[in-house]
């Protein structure tokens, strides 16, 4: 008995046949694109600590088309950690990923870039972080999951509110 091909790939096959592409998010490659680790209170800021420093992190993506459906997907990540008002240390990771994009309807791109593309990269960038931290004498920095999606929607609401304001 012969095995008979699922309807999806029946509709896969069909749009490989007609003149749309699948749908397919690639990872090309992935780079730090700038990594910077500074403690400019070494050695006196590695001494233990009765509580823990304050440790504010930023996180910010951007996305550039390379041409044709190649897209540069650049994510942030910065950290402070201060103690009584002395800085610990500072690390900057600009972590970059090129991907090939196709088949998605327009309207899916912007999520895509913002959303799905960081997502991918994270965990390489965190573990970057981790070892730079521990390499600078302080314990590895952990940062926690990063939802991509409320943040797109919070840019989305910010140039709403913007081009509210310029057209006031």
């Amino acid at each position: 008995m012969a095995d008979q091909p699922s309807g999806n790939n029946d509709a896969k096959q069909a749009e490989t046949n007609g003149n749309t592409v699948p749908a397919s998010l690639n990872v090309l490659t992935q780079y730090i694109k700038d990594l910077s680790f500074e403690s400019p209170g070494a050695p006196q800021s590695l001494r233990a600590r009765d509580k823990a420093p304050s440790i504010n992190i930023n996180v910010n993506v951007n996305a550039n088309p390379l041409g044709g459906t190649d897209y540069d997907v650049l994510l942030t990540l910065t950290a402070k950690a201060e103690a009584d008002n002395v800085v610990l240390f500072n690390v900057e990771l600009i972590y970059g990923g090129v991907f090939r994009i196709q088949g998605f309807p327009q309207e899916h791109m912007l999520p895509l870039l913002f959303i799905e593309c960081p997502r991918l990269l994270f965990p390489f960038a965190r573990q970057i972080i981790a070892d730079a931290t521990r390499n600078g004498g302080f314990p590895p920095l952990m940062i926690d999951p990063i939802d991509f999606a409320r943040m797109f929607q919070q840019r989305l609401a910010e140039e709403e509110a913007r081009r509210k304001v310029q057209v006031s």
